[in-house]
């Protein structure tokens, strides 16, 4: 039955030419399906130098959002409607305006994660893997950072010449894991290699071996001769992994880190939304262009 409904999307693709991206906390069916599996900007910069005018973006809404921002010549479908992100939604626009009017020599920096409203009044997005880099090259000693507060205080961590004012939002996913269920890994697999993502919260984050991005934690397991290792962030990363390391062991902390939006999405309902084109991202086109300015900004500033 799977094989049979992968068979007739990979069809339906070919006959209506287009992309499939997805997010690499999809389901992994979903990830063998794809055209390209990767982190928020990877797939960002796919999307937007595709030549393809049709793209299944199977992620949550914030994502294809940001693939209609920079193409909005190109449709955009989102196969679960609902698939969002509560840390998303703890930012509002006319509060980031008002802690704007607080802090008027500061630059707004918004994690990839929010809104496009949110990227509208924002200076440049960033995600997990250059959000360093993007604060560093930003023309700004003061940044507000939002609205995940934990990378923020990773970020000041690293970049110690500027003020972060730091946004109160956070992943419900990544603050499952606890520093008392590291400790306890590490004392049962004393070899082991804790890869820890920047949205955790700082005790976990402090007892990390390695922390960075999705992608990053990916590459770092393919570049170590380490054979076990403890992975903090969302387990659908676990598919690419594994793939690629079937020598080596992996464990998640207890109770597993899912994130419920990103698992919405399952094969019926992308071979819907390719069938019956559902459902299309929409977006007022004076925000869109103030949201294409800081992802833009994004790709510009975010290399070395």
């Amino acid at each position: 039955m799977e094989n049979n409904l992968k068979n007739k999307i990979l069809k339906l693709k070919k006959e209506k030419e287009a992309l499939i991206l997805a997010h690499y906390y999809q389901r992994p069916e979903i990830q063998d399906i794809a055209d390209a599996v990767g982190d928020s900007y990877y797939l960002s910069k796919v999307a937007k130098d595709c030549d393809e005018n049709i793209i299944v973006f199977c992620g949550v809404k914030f994502m294809a959002e940001s693939a209609k921002i920079l193409s909005p010549e190109k449709t955009v479908l989102l196969p679960t409607f609902d698939a969002g992100c509560p840390m998303a939604d703890m930012a509002d626009p006319n509060d980031v305006l008002a802690l704007k009017k607080k802090h008027p020599n500061a630059k707004v920096v918004c994690y990839i994660n929010s809104s496009t409203e949110v990227k509208a009044v924002s200076d440049v997005c960033c995600t997990s893997s250059n959000a360093v880099n993007i604060i560093n090259n930003l023309d700004a000693d003061e940044i507000i950072f939002l609205p995940d507060k934990n990378l923020g205080e990773y970020v000041q961590q690293q970049v110690k010449n500027k003020k972060i004012i730091l946004w109160s939002g956070f992943c419900i996913t990544h603050k499952k894991v606890s520093a008392e269920e590291i400790i306890k890994a590490k004392k049962l697999h004393p070899d082991i290699k804790v890869l820890v993502h920047p949205e955790c919260e700082k005790p976990v984050r402090d007892l990390a071996d390695f922390l960075g991005s999705t992608g990053q934690i990916i590459d770092f397991v393919n570049n170590s001769d380490n054979k076990k290792f403890l992975i903090s962030t969302e387990e659908g990363v676990l598919h690419q992994i594994k793939l690629k390391n079937p020598d080596k062991e992996f464990y998640v902390p207890s109770g597993g880190m899912v994130c419920v939006n990103m698992k919405k999405t399952n094969l019926n309902s992308v071979y819907e939304s390719l069938l019956n084109m559902e459902y299309a991202i929409e977006i007022d086109e004076d925000i869109r262009k103030k949201a294409y300015r800081a992802l833009i900004n994004m790709h510009e500033l975010g290399g070395k």
